[in-house]
């Protein structure tokens, strides 16, 4: 093992500005997809923030006993789905639609009798925001007998799970594109490496070393070159993160970057990437030889 470390520096300063090239190369490559990366995390993030939105709104028959309702609350919190309940009066309602329908403001005024009824309003926990399990939910509200009618946007809970089905397929079709890209990439800047020790690896054949023990210095050098590249795109995209938090260009959203363990992820994918990369170079030469 030793000697696959030393052989692989050797390799590094022999061949300086080729394995500058190459580790420049990578980096431009995992760059980009690091990018994509980016732009795929805060997708996700503002469809969460989208999600949270979701709720389910159960309208209260006037005059229901309220100590039959708390118990009734206490069940429907129970619920595996249900993250919070809150149950809101007729004059809740009547002061919360005088505060977001501002344009009717005038009309609510005049009013002599409030024709807002009462309700319980529920929020779901992450995982269960989708249109199945907010449907299933709302069909056992409607099994109370104080429930009058249960509405939650049908319509838009289903266009969200479109989106976040969308999101995730072309997502993942880009991803693995630019994976591939990447791995193509960083298999010609080794190839090149390969043939321009040909004649080495044609001697070392010669006096009998096994594929492994030439393919050994090879498959260190493309993960450590692989590695440096990941380095330094993550480098490239946490300064395209940071310019755009300083232009405010975060579109009112908050923009996230990379936590701890994508980051460690991003750089085990290049070093990966670029082990990836030799063994499919180096094992293609060996065969020729």
């Amino acid at each position: 093992m030793k000697l696959v470390w030393r052989e692989a520096l050797l390799s590094f300063s022999r061949t300086r500005t080729l394995s500058v090239l190459s580790v420049t190369t990578i980096a431009f490559a995992l760059f980009v997809t690091g990018l994509f990366g980016l732009v795929a995390l805060n997708l996700r993030g503002a469809i969460n923030r989208i999600e949270e939105r979701v709720e389910i709104v159960a309208f209260v028959l006037r005059g229901t006993p309220s100590q039959g309702l708390a118990v009734a609350m206490e069940d429907i919190a129970a619920f595996p789905e249900v993250l919070s309940v809150r149950y809101v009066t007729e004059e809740d309602a009547l002061a919360q639609a005088k505060q977001d329908l501002v344009e009717f403001r005038d009309a609510y005024e005049d009013l002599q009798i409030n024709p807002l009824p009462p309700s319980i309003e529920l929020r779901l926990r992450p995982g269960f925001r989708d249109a199945a399990h907010v449907g299933e939910v709302a069909e056992r509200l409607r099994g109370f007998p104080f429930v009058e009618d249960v509405r939650y946007g049908r319509d838009w809970v289903e266009r969200l799970d479109a989106l976040r089905t969308l999101a995730g397929l072309v997502g993942g079709a880009i991803g693995l594109a630019f994976a591939l890209v990447s791995v193509v990439i960083i298999g010609v800047t080794i190839r090149i490496t390969v043939l321009q020790r040909a004649r080495e690896i044609s001697i070392m054949r010669l006096v009998g070393a096994t594929d492994w023990f030439i393919r050994g210095p090879f498959l260190l050098e493309g993960a450590l070159k692989g590695l440096l590249g990941g380095v330094l795109a993550y480098l490239l995209c946490l300064a395209v993160y940071a310019g755009f938090k300083a232009q405010g260009l975060g579109l009112g959203i908050g923009l996230e970057f990379f936590r701890p363990i994508h980051s460690l992820a991003f750089l085990a994918f290049g070093t990966l990437l670029g082990l990836a990369g030799s063994l499919v170079s180096v094992g293609r030469h060996l065969r020729k030889v």
